[in-house]
């Protein structure tokens, strides 16, 4: 970009934010907490409301700030945009570093002012290392700081979730789910991986992260998978498979569509005491600065939320052509809303960790933090309580400082537990991961994984690696179109319809 055209969008973007400041911001998000929030009118400006947050980073010394019985320290710096964190059963510790997948076609003159924006609010600081890795943290003593960090995985393609059971560890990419040979300690993989099934992916992949979680008894996979739009403003047909969380058959990689009408799902994770999938979910844009409220959600099978037809269950919206009354009736209210905008990423439940007893039993949520409404909105990370599995009660900000006046020094994205019982907070702006404990050292007797399997589930499971040569290793076969893969499976094509075929293999 020349420096005439660089001027030229600042200009434009900041008329943007003189105009869509006018808006009233007096409302009050905190009635938007819960199950029931409430839904101001949906509005439709000329100009949607925006206002950046500028990234600055962290300083020497600086931190983010925590209530007191807790600390928070630098577990890993010098990363490169952390995504996700992922405890393995040994304690070790998975980074996923990423960045969008380049090429995305711009198709309306405001998506060249989201871009713009946005690559302010996401900040690339001179010196930072390549991303699109995975490393490996070791704490070997477990007194929560790093002994040992190594490169494990590099050149990956816009990687986000990662699961590892029985000597394989999967990595979901932005367009398909991989697959490596690796036992618990290794500090390298040297084997090419395997496609254990493609997902939805270019030339468009709007929403490219792809999160997994491992089911409790080792079968399935479940990958989020999201829209391709803001509200379908793109063609249905772009949005096959879309939307949606995907189960998938370790053994074979075969594929059905597990929910739909989630427009963008990430922090996928079952909850340890109930069994059930839950998920924090990213609503849709432009109808106003709040509307419409992201969301902590547990999933059912077949269920379906809304997108793109209506939000928050079955409020329509009249944006969406062909209307789609019969779908608005199906849809599901989510469980929990977390406010407009706050953009939700990460989801750890506390269950058996090390935290003060004030967080035994919730879930912990990061925001990212707003850029699409007029007063910010999110970059911290909250508690919500939890009664018999369920979301009880207003939140508690427990991480804060990510946001200072006008700028940001970090922005917190996924969330993990670590091997000694304290929390993991994947900064993607701040290029760290933090950790905090409870400030009277408390640690777990032993690690306990992000993924947890029964033990009962473990031994009586047979073993579901993947014969050698049965899958093509990355590379053997020409990309496919997302339509041709995806399963493609909603809510009008009925239960029976729901165990839908394997993707098709090229």
């Amino acid at each position: 970009m020349t420096e005439t055209s660089r001027l030229s969008l600042i200009a434009l973007a900041s008329s943007c934010l003189v105009l869509a400041g006018c808006n009233d911001e007096s409302f009050d998000v905190s009635k938007q907490y819960g199950p029931d929030p409430v839904l101001p009118a949906p509005s439709s400006d000329l100009l949607p409301a925006l206002k950046v947050a500028e990234v600055v980073g962290w300083r020497d010394g600086q931190a983010p700030r925590v209530p007191e019985g807790l600390v928070v320290t630098p577990f890993a710096k010098g990363l490169a945009n952390p995504r996700t964190v992922h405890t393995l059963p040994n304690g070790d510790v998975l980074v996923v570093q990423s960045k969008a997948p380049p090429g995305k076609p711009i198709n309306r003159p405001k998506d060249i002012i989201r871009n713009f924006i946005m690559s302010i609010a996401s900040g690339s600081p001179e010196g930072q290392p390549e991303t699109n890795r995975i490393t490996l943290l070791r704490d070997t003593d477990r007194n929560g700081t790093v002994d040992e960090r190594v490169e494990l995985l590099t050149g990956l393609n816009s990687p986000f979730g990662v699961a590892w059971y029985e000597d394989t560890l999967y990595v979901a990419a932005a367009d398909a789910i991989l697959s490596y040979p690796y036992a618990l300690g290794q500090t390298a993989i040297d084997a090419q991986p395997t496609v254990l099934t493609p997902l939805p992916g270019g030339p468009i992949n709007h929403h490219w992260t792809k999160d997994l979680a491992l089911s409790p008894d080792g079968r399935f996979l479940y990958a989020s998978v999201g829209s391709n739009s803001n509200a379908a403003e793109r063609g249905l047909e772009a949005e096959k498979g879309r939307a949606a969380i995907w189960q998938v058959d370790r053994r074979t990689g075969a594929a059905r569509i597990f929910a739909s009408g989630l427009r963008n799902p990430n922090g996928l994770n079952f909850h340890p005491e109930t069994g059930q999938l839950w998920t924090v979910v990213n609503e849709r844009d432009e109808l106003g600065g709040n509307l419409v409220p992201d969301y902590l959600t547990s999933v059912r099978e077949g269920g379906f939320y809304g997108w793109p037809w209506s939000y928050y269950g079955q409020h329509a919206d009249r944006r969406v052509v062909p209307p789609r009354p019969d779908l608005v009736a199906k849809a599901i209210s989510p469980d929990y809303a977390l406010t407009s905008h706050v953009a939700a990423l990460g989801l750890a439940f506390t269950h058996d960790s090390a935290m003060p007893a004030a967080y035994r039993n919730g879930a912990f949520v990061g925001n990212r933090g707003s850029w699409n409404r007029n007063a910010f909105n999110g970059y911290k990370v909250i508690f919500i309580p939890f009664e018999n599995g369920r979301p009880t009660g207003m939140p508690q900000d427990v991480v804060t400082g990510f946001l200072e006046g006008e700028q940001a020094r970090g922005r917190p994205v996924g969330l993990a537990m670590d091997g000694t019982g304290a929390l993991l907070i994947a900064d993607d702006a701040g290029n760290t991961v933090w950790r905090v404990a409870a400030a009277d050292g408390s640690t777990t007797p032993q690690p306990i994984p992000t993924d947890r399997v029964s033990a009962q589930a473990a031994s009586a499971a047979p073993d579901s690696r993947r014969p050698t040569g049965e899958a093509p290793p990355v590379g053997a076969r020409s990309q496919p179109s997302q339509t041709d893969i995806a399963p493609a499976v909603g809510p009008e094509d009925g239960a029976g319809a729901a165990q839908g075929p394997k993707p098709t293999a090229p």
